[in-house]
């Protein structure tokens, strides 16, 4: 039996200053999937991200569910407690931005925990689970931010997110901002996670790079000026792209790597 969606956008749109960013977005993400988002600059992505976490608002008529919870009508205390649940966590692109410079790497994995009053015993033992699902070494995170590589330092804020035991983690070009050793770390790292969470979690990744995404994800999202041109199987998308605008992002990567039982597996591009 096909479980039911963890998370559902059921015509979702957006609008900044009467301009329309998303456009009738709907989707299905399922327990255990990774789904690949992929676009340009503009064409929505982020914002997809962060109506998901409500972190901006949608229009009239949109609704967004989250493990059978219509999380689109929350407001006020109901919206800062579910949030505060720690169901669906973020990643940012710059993990910077989710690591306090001035502290500990250690402390800051640990740092929600804490502040949700979880016995230290029970957080060192769920940060030391975080850390060998992202395939980071215990001794590093004794430093700061600073004394981490770009890679380090976004598996660190990639096991802050994993520590709260989210349903859904939200990952924001993930890899964009990192040399193609560390951007090569960061993809085995999440495909380990994948395989070793299986229907515990589910991956929403976003990415202008088709390449990265195509080597984690189960399924790709092509978005367009705030619309779902294509939604499909991964090895199916980049293989038989369906869209004008798919066939264009894909013809601009040389060689793309999709998803096997164990390994990725190179996919020629069709000329």
């Amino acid at each position: 039996m096909t479980p039911a969606p963890l998370l559902e956008l059921d015509g979702v749109s957006v609008d900044y200053d009467r301009v329309r960013v998303l456009d009738r977005i709907s989707l299905t993400v399922r327990p255990g999937e990774v789904v690949g988002v992929v676009g340009e600059s503009g064409s929505g992505k982020t914002t997809l991200a962060k109506a998901v976490l409500r972190a901006v608002d949608v229009s009239r008529g949109s609704r967004i569910l989250v493990d059978g919870r219509e999380v689109s009508r929350l407001r006020g205390r109901s919206l800062r407690a579910w949030r505060r649940s720690g169901a669906v966590q973020y990643v940012f692109q710059d993990p910077l931005r989710s690591l306090d410079p001035g502290v500990r790497v250690a402390d800051s994995i640990v740092e929600g925990l804490r502040i949700a009053g979880v016995p230290a015993a029970d957080a060192g033992r769920r940060r030391a689970e975080a850390l060998e699902a992202v395939g980071l070494d215990e001794e590093l995170i004794a430093r700061l931010p600073a004394g981490l590589s770009g890679g380090q330092r976004q598996r660190a804020a990639i096991a802050r997110a994993l520590v709260v035991e989210p349903r859904l983690l939200l990952l924001d070009e993930p890899v964009s901002a990192l040399d193609a050793a560390s951007r090569d770390r960061v993809v085995k790292a999440l495909i380990a996670l994948r395989d070793a969470r299986g229907s515990d979690l589910a991956m929403v990744v976003i990415s202008h790079d088709i390449g990265s995404l195509a080597a984690m994800s189960d399924r790709l999202v092509v978005l367009d000026h705030g619309r779902i041109v294509e939604d499909g199987p991964t090895r199916r998308v980049v293989s038989r792209p369906e869209h004008p605008y798919t066939r264009l992002l894909i013809d601009s990567v040389p060689v793309i790597h999709t998803p096997t039982a164990n390994r990725p597996s190179p996919v020629p591009v069709r000329s």
